[in-house]
């Protein structure tokens, strides 16, 4: 480890972190407004089935929440350990937009967890309501604060140096700067989807184990339906995400595309590697002119290249493929929603094929959502805050061998956090049992 870069050693052990942080409030952020919905259709028609899928699913929220405030903490920590470059550059405005998040979000969600868990026979149907309304919002309102600071260092605004550090000059152009928007929406987006595919894919499972519940179905019929929904809108909001990343990170798209020199009609290559070396892609299969009308909306629009951002672009292979991934995880979501949900519209049950795609997409979310998060980050190198912090100008001065110790121990845990976690939600699935409730009206039947 001691030949090793500490630079590159502190990279990945974010990376590691980040990534898996962020499995959890991608699910969380959506699955608290799949909650409300069951929640609210319960009470519009008294039908028991949807407070059982309340129930079961609010069990998932609670132990993703909880892994999501771990990893939390502990990626949070390495602002000081690895980089604390970034805080003594941009600290001004990184540490109040944390700050904003964990008081007027994190606060939210922890408080009214309980309620949503154990409080329904103690404070009543409207209160019970309100605190589900309020952790949907605050994991919203998390994602807003998270996604302003990520934005504002993607495309940074509304700031003046003074003495080699940030100060902000306008909070508004901060938190609403150029590409946040896009971010923020495209970030909905994802968790809508992943949450949709998650409980779709349980539910799928649980199906095919027999489990003919209605709380299965009214599950499964609602995730395959927003899955079906957000697919085709994720597609749109990637479009006018893509064009603002051309506009403010043309270096980004760029890599993106696999394109080195500036070229007119450049086409969008369905498989290449990337040779950084020779400055051109190997074994090249590509769709002549398609990423310039997509890009520019002309076939003979020009993107400029790599080569016009010498020693300022990102590392081509990881953003490339990683894009690709992403688009192409896309690809399958739509084909699976749309096949499922045509069956359902028709059927009261989906055929075991599609029961079997479903499962097999469960975590289809994850997928996407690492490997856009890849190209976003990735994508800004050598650039910590574009324009204003290079990567290598805020690390540390903690040794490689430290450092490589420390990644090691994080490795070995998430492994084990995320074997574990995953097993507890097929557990569940196979172990529902009966809900910790009474029906609201006596006798009420299941429909």
């Amino acid at each position: 480890m001691s030949e090793l870069d500490p630079a590159l050693l502190a990279r990945i052990q974010f990376a590691a972190n980040i990534s898996f942080h962020i499995l959890f409030p991608t699910i969380t952020i959506a699955l608290g407004w799949f909650l409300l919905f069951f929640k609210l259709r319960f009470l519009r028609t008294g039908k028991q089935h949807w407070i059982d899928a309340y129930y079961f699913w609010v069990k998932v929220f609670a132990l993703t929440f909880a892994l999501g405030v771990v990893s939390g903490i502990t990626m949070s920590f390495q602002f000081g350990t690895n980089w604390p470059g970034f805080m003594e550059t941009v600290g001004n405005i990184a540490g109040p937009l944390l700050a904003y998040e964990v008081l007027t979000a994190f606060f939210l969600e922890a408080s009214f967890l309980g309620i949503m868990l154990f409080g329904r026979k103690r404070v009543g149907e409207r209160v019970h309501t309100l605190a589900t309304v309020l952790v949907a919002g605050g994991t919203t309102l998390s994602a807003f604060w998270i996604l302003a600071l990520n934005s504002w260092m993607q495309t940074p605004v509304g700031f003046e140096m003074i003495n080699g550090q940030a100060h902000p000059t306008d909070w508004l152009a901060i938190v609403f700067n150029p590409s946040f928007p896009y971010r923020l929406t495209h970030m909905l987006l994802a968790s809508g989807l992943t949450a949709a595919f998650l409980v779709a894919g349980l539910s799928a499972y649980r199906w095919l184990r027999g489990d003919r519940a209605p709380d299965v179905m009214a599950a499964m019929r609602t995730g395959v339906a927003v899955a079906a929904l957000l697919i085709p809108v994720q597609v749109f909001v990637g479009d006018l995400h893509g064009l603002n990343t051309l506009e403010h990170q043309p270096a980004k798209v760029a890599a993106m595309e696999g394109i080195w020199q500036d070229e007119k009609g450049a086409p969008v290559l369905l498989f290449a590697i990337p040779n950084e070396e020779a400055r051109s892609n190997d074994y090249a299969i590509g769709i002549p002119k398609l990423a310039s009308l997509i890009l520019t909306h002309s076939l003979d629009g020009e993107i400029k290249g790599l080569d016009s951002f010498p020693n300022a672009h990102p590392p081509v292979a990881p953003v490339f493929w990683g894009f690709r991934v992403m688009v192409g995880t896309g690809l399958l979501m739509l084909a699976v929603s749309w096949w499922t949900a045509w069956r359902l519209r028709r059927h009261a049950a989906p055929t075991p094929w599609q029961a079997r795609a479903l499962l097999a997409m469960t975590f289809s979310g994850w997928v996407a959502t690492l490997a856009g998060w890849y190209v976003t980050e990735i994508g800004r190198q050598p650039w910590l805050v574009t324009g204003v912090l290079r990567t290598v100008d805020a690390i540390s001065a903690t040794p490689a061998p430290i450092i490589g110790i420390s990644l090691t121990a994080y490795l070995l845990l998430y492994v084990v956090l995320l074997g574990s976690y995953v097993s507890v939600l097929f557990y569940l699935a196979r172990h529902r049992g009966k809900p910790d409730h009474k029906p609201a009206v006596r006798g009420l039947q299941e429909a």
